[in-house]
This record gives C-alpha cells, structure tokens and sequence, in this order.
C-alpha cells in the first residue's frame, strides 16, 4: 500500500496543526473570502456525500472545514468519471483538476480566486500536512473508469480502490494527524487505506444494479464468473443459475476483513478523530450488515441506514466505544 507523501503529524490543543518545514498553522479564523469558500465546500459536502457530513459533525470546526474542503475537490474529479460526457472531454477535464491542483501545491491561488474549491484547499493544505499528492493518485483512479469498464481480478480491483478510496483515506488522516505516543503511528497512513478500501468496496456493493445501468462492473470479473453473476444485475431479480447471495457474503467476509485491520486506525488519532472516524465507519459497517442479511435487496434499489441507527453509531463513535474496542482485540492478538 502506498503511504502518504506528508506524514501526518500531532495536532495542537487548538485543534490546528503544524505543517512540515516549520510552518506553522494559518491564523485561527480564515478570512472572509476564504470562510465563504469553505461555506460552499460544506454545502457540497452536506448535500452529496451525507455519511461523511454526518462523520464530520464530531470534530472541531478548522478540522470540519479542511475536511469539507477535501470532500469538494474528491467530488468534483468523482462527478467527472460518473458523467456522461465523451471519454476526451472527461479526460480533458480531469487534466484541469491536476492543474488546480498544481496551483494549489505551488501556492499559486490568489486571495480573489473565483474557484471557492482551490480557495478552501489552499487555506487547508497551508493548515495541515495534508498529502496532496494523493489527489493525483484519485485522478488517476478516475482515469481507470474512464477507460476500463471492469475488473478482471480482486488485484486489478483494489488497485483501483487504492486510488479512488484509499487516497481519500489518507488525505483525510493529514488532517487529523495522529495522537501524542500513539503506538505503531507510522502505519496510520496504511490503515486509513485499508479502511479507504473498505468503505469503497462496501460502496460498489450498494451500487450493483447502478453500475451495471451505466455499463459498469466493478467486482472481479473471475468472482462473478464463478458464482455465475456475470451480467446478473441488469433486472430487479438475478437470473437462474445466479448465486447472488453466495458472492454478496464472499464479498462481505472480504470487506469484514478490511475493516478489522483498518480500525487499527482508531488508536492512533486523537478522541474526537477517533470518533469522527469510528463514526463513518461504523455507518458502513451498518450497511454491510443490511446488504449481507439480504443480498437480493441491492437489486430493488439503493440500500440505505436509517438515521436512528447512524445516531447510535455516532455515538459509540464518540464515546470512544468502538476505539476501545479495537485497542483490546490488537492486545489479545499480541498475546
């Protein structure tokens, strides 16, 4: 798995933290144009992606705004590869993304920039050590959609997934840094992709039959091969011979997996991370129990969590509940 390019580091009791190289956190309160470019990126981030908003709650507004800021650039690359323009046009339109994100890495957005997005990110990237290189790795992942319509093995799948989800991951962790002493820090970077890769498989679980609409597959072609699901989720009911069911549990034990050894994650951040963190998670891990206790229901339509049950879920997140949790498993492994 590839590691960020900026360690993450400790943050301050302020809740900034301090970048690489000696620079230090920007002023407590951004400007005005900047406060409104982070307005939008929340806005974009409440209205189209409502686990991660719902996550993000539990953390301290400068955190909350980086996030969203990050959130706004991973959506606008992600609407690129979901539309549905020609091949050359997306191509040619996340060949802009990697130019607004030159500028920002070359500290080249100006104070009046009209783009709120590159105005949000350059305020976040001078914050945090936030790895921004990792956003070319989900351009590049984008890039896979763009050209390649399935993939044939779970190796050829979780490189994508390392790009579209495993790099948000470890975007997200610049941000929240890890905790003073936390224990095997230098993995952090490793475990929010895995848990990245997780929540990205649990996704394509949810979105059989959306795919497959827009002419996409994305589990390994040789799974559904063998559990004669090629093709099987055009219709609201799996074809004879389909054993829907059989490659929703293997795919589920493989995602149970992912996120067993991604909550290694909840350790090394600080509590109020930790919870927002546990929170996102948990609210997966909450829609995986759904698809797997009735795999037919993602060909009816789009499985969802309640909102009651992702209340519970912040919840334990926030006690610190799920933390717990694993930090006593990695102890009884260690035995």
């Amino acid at each position: 798995m590839t590691p960020a390019t900026s360690a993450p580091t400790t943050p301050d009791p302020t809740g900034e933290s301090s970048a690489p190289g000696g620079a230090g956190p920007g002023p407590q309160e951004p400007p005005a144009p900047v406060l409104a470019a982070y307005g939008y990126c929340e806005t974009v981030t409440a209205q189209q992606a409502r686990n991660f908003a719902y996550g993000i709650r539990l953390l301290p507004p400068p955190k909350r705004r980086a996030l969203s800021a990050l959130y706004a650039l991973s959506r606008r690359v992600d609407d690129i590869g979901d539309g549905f323009l020609d091949a050359d046009t997306k191509t040619a339109r996340l060949a802009d993304a990697r130019t607004l994100l030159a500028r920002v890495r070359d500290g080249a957005v100006a104070a009046d920039d009209t783009d709120p997005v590159a105005l949000a990110l350059t305020d976040a990237a001078h914050r945090y050590p936030v790895p921004l290189d990792a956003f070319d790795e989900l351009i590049d992942g984008v890039l896979m959609d763009v050209t390649a319509r399935t993939y044939r093995t779970w190796d050829d799948l979780r490189d994508y997934c390392r790009c579209v989800a495993g790099a948000v991951g470890r975007l997200t962790l610049g941000v929240f840094g890890t905790a003073p002493g936390a224990p095997d820090a230098a993995r952090a970077p490793e475990y929010a992709n895995t848990l990245g890769l997780a929540m990205q498989l649990t996704n394509i679980l949810r979105d059989l039959r959306e795919d497959a609409r827009s002419g996409r597959s994305y589990l390994p072609y040789e799974e559904l091969a063998a559990f004669g699901c090629v093709g099987a989720f055009d219709a609201a009911t799996a074809p004879p011979g389909a054993d829907l069911t059989g490659l929703v549990h293997h795919q589920a034990r493989r995602a149970r997996r992912l996120f067993a050894e991604g909550y290694r994650l909840l350790p090394q951040l600080d509590r109020r991370s930790a919870a927002c963190v546990a929170a996102m998670a948990g609210i997966y891990r909450r829609l995986l129990d759904r698809i797997e206790a009735d795999p037919a229901a993602v060909l009816r339509g789009r499985v969802s969590v309640p909102p009651r049950q992702k209340a519970l879920t912040a919840v334990r997140g926030l006690t610190g509940l799920d933390a717990a949790l694993v930090r006593r498993a990695i102890r009884r492994s260690a035995r």
